[in-house]
C-alpha cells in the first residue's frame, strides 16, 4: 500500500507543484442565505454558478503543472471504510453535539454522506424545540472549504491539523484529519491540533493562511485574529517532530485584528520566486504598530527570541534576500488597500517565479509586469494558447468576481502536498 502513496513534501512556498488539495464550491456555497452571511465569515453572498466558472480556471491551470486530489474523491474514499466512517462521524457529531444524528449519517452511503458532511444536514423537526429554532440545519454547510489551505498546513513530511479561530470551520479540520490519515492516499506524520489534549483552551488556535513554508528551515507566521500565540507556542514545541534535527527558525508577523481582509498573514505577504515576494507596503515595510518577531529554536528548543525590524531584514539575515514587489503599485496608497482588500498580495506559486492571482487586481498585475513577469489569462494556459514551460517568470490570472467575495485568493484555495526541491 505504501508504494502507491504519495508522500508529503513540503519545504518551501515556490517549489515545483507535485500535488494539491482542492476543493470547487458546491452546493454549500448556495445554502447561505444572507442571514447566515455573517456566521459563515463571508461579508456578502455568492454566486455559486460563476464561482464555480471561475474555480475551473484555477483547477485547470492547475490540472496541467500537478497531480489534483479532490476533497470529496478522497473523503468519499474514507467513508468506504466502516471503521474509519464510524470514528469521523462519531468524532463530528460528538464536537457539534449532535449525537442523535448518529445512526441516520452511518445509514448513508459514502457519498450521500460525504454530501451531507460538506453541504449541510436539515435538522429533523420533530419537537416544539426544534420547530421553534430559528436555525435550518443540525450539520451547518462548511461555506468555506474552498479555501483548502486553512484547515491543514503540510509542513515538511508531515500535516498539521489546524484548530481554527471559529467553530463553525472546526469540521473541515476533523475532515482533513479524516483524509490525511484514513483515506490511504498518503504517507505523513500527524499533528492534530483538534486532539483533546488541546481542545480545552480557548487561546489556543491556527489556520493555514497564517503559516508560510519560506524554507525547510525558515517558517513564517502570522499572529492575528485566526493564530493565536498559543498556537504558535505549540507549533514551535512541536517542531522537532515535523523537521529535521538542526536550527529553525519561525518569523511571527503581528496583524491587525481589523479590517477582516488582514484575516492571514497570506493577505499581506507571500512568495513568488527565489528572490521575490508580493508585500502590502504599510503593513510588512511601512512604519506601525505591529511587531515582527523572530524565534530560533535549536533540535527542538527554543534559544533566543528578539524583535526585528521587519520580515524582508529576518530573512536576509539567514541569506533569503527578497525583493518586495508591491500590491496595489507603489503610486497610491488607496490602489494598495483596494488591491489588498480583493486578495491582490495573495499569489500561489505552482513554480519558482510562475504564480497564479486574479485578473482584477491590474495595479499589482502593473507592478509585476514591470518586474518581468509576463501576465498570461488562465483560458490561454487551459486550452493551449500559452505555454507555461521554461524559466520565464508568468503570472496566469483567473477571473475574479464572486470567488473573493469569500475572503481569500489563489494561496488561499489550494493546499500543496508535494513540492520539487528548490535549487537556492
Amino acid at each position: 500500500m505504501s508504494d502507491n502513496r504519495l508522500k508529503i513534501d513540503i519545504q518551501s512556498e515556490i517549489g515545483t507543484l507535485n500535488a494539491v488539495l482542492l476543493h470547487s464550491p458546491g452546493a454549500e456555497v448556495e445554502n447561505m442565505t444572507p442571514k447566515m452571511a455573517q456566521r459563515a465569515l463571508y461579508s456578502d453572498i455568492l454566486n455559486l454558478s460563476i464561482a464555480q466558472h471561475e474555480y475551473a480556471q484555477l483547477q485547470g491551470v492547475l490540472s496541467k503543472q500537478a497531480k489534483v486530489y479532490t476533497v470529496t474523491g478522497l473523503l468519499e474514499k474514507v467513508l468506504q471504510n466502516p471503521v474509519e466512517k464510524e470514528r469521523l462521524v462519531r468524532r463530528i457529531c460528538e464536537m457539534e453535539q449532535l449525537m442523535e444524528y448518529f445512526d441516520t449519517l452511518m445509514e448513508m452511503t459514502p457519498a450521500r454522506l460525504a454530501k451531507a458532511l460538506i453541504e449541510g444536514l436539515p435538522a429533523n423537526i420533530n419537537t416544539l424545540t426544534a420547530f421553534l429554532n430559528e436555525d435550518y440545519y443540525a450539520l451547518f454547510p462548511l461555506y468555506n472549504f474552498y479555501f483548502t489551505r486553512d484547515a491543514a498546513v503540510t509542513i515538511g513530511n508531515s500535516a498539521l491539523i489546524c484548530k481554527m479561530a471559529n467553530k463553525v470551520r472546526m469540521r473541515e479540520s476533523i475532515i482533513m484529519e479524516a483524509i490525511y490519515r484514513g483515506s490511504g492516499e498518503f504517507e505523513c506524520g500527524i499533528i492534530d491540533a483538534c486532539d483533546r489534549q488541546y481542545l480545552p483552551n480557548n487561546n489556543l488556535f491556527m489556520e493555514g493562511g497564517d503559516i508560510l513554508i519560506a524554507r525547510e528551515d525558515i517558517i513564517l507566521i502570522g499572529n492575528g485574529m485566526r493564530t493565536s500565540t498559543q498556537g504558535i507556542d505549540m507549533l514551535a514545541s512541536r517542531l522537532s517532530s515535523i523537521a529535521p534535527e538542526g536550527r529553525k527558525h519561525i518569523i511571527v508577523q503581528q496583524l491587525p485584528h481589523s479590517p477582516e481582509s488582514f484575516i492571514h498573514l497570506d493577505m499581506v505577504f507571500t512568495l513568488l520566486d527565489k528572490d521575490k515576494c508580493m508585500v502590502f507596503e504599510p503593513l510588512i515595510l511601512g512604519d506601525n504598530q505591529y511587531q515582527t518577531v523572530h524565534i530560533t529554536i535549536d533540535n527542538g528548543k527554543v534559544v533566543k527570541i528578539n524583535s526585528v525590524s521587519n520580515i524582508l531584514t529576518a530573512l536576509k539575515r539567514l541569506g533569503m534576500d527578497l525583493q518586495p514587489i508591491v500590491c496595489g503599485g507603489k503610486a497610491d496608497e488607496w490602489d494598495q488597500e483596494r488591491e489588498q482588500w480583493h486578495s491582490g498580495a495573495n499569489f500561489f506559486a505552482f513554480a519558482p517565479g510562475k504564480v497564479l492571482s486574479y485578473a482584477r487586481n491590474t495595479h499589482t498585475l502593473s507592478e509585476l509586469s514591470n518586474h518581468g513577469f509576463e501576465i498570461i489569462p488562465a483560458w490561454d494556459v487551459i486550452n493551449g494558447k500559452a505555454t507555461l514551460e521554461g524559466d520565464k517568470k508568468c503570472v496566469v490570472t483567473i477571473e475574479g468576481s464572486e470567488l473573493p467575495r469569500g475572503g481569500g485568493g489563489a494561496r488561499c484555495m489550494t493546499m500543496p502536498l508535494s513540492r520539487k526541491a528548490v535549487n537556492w
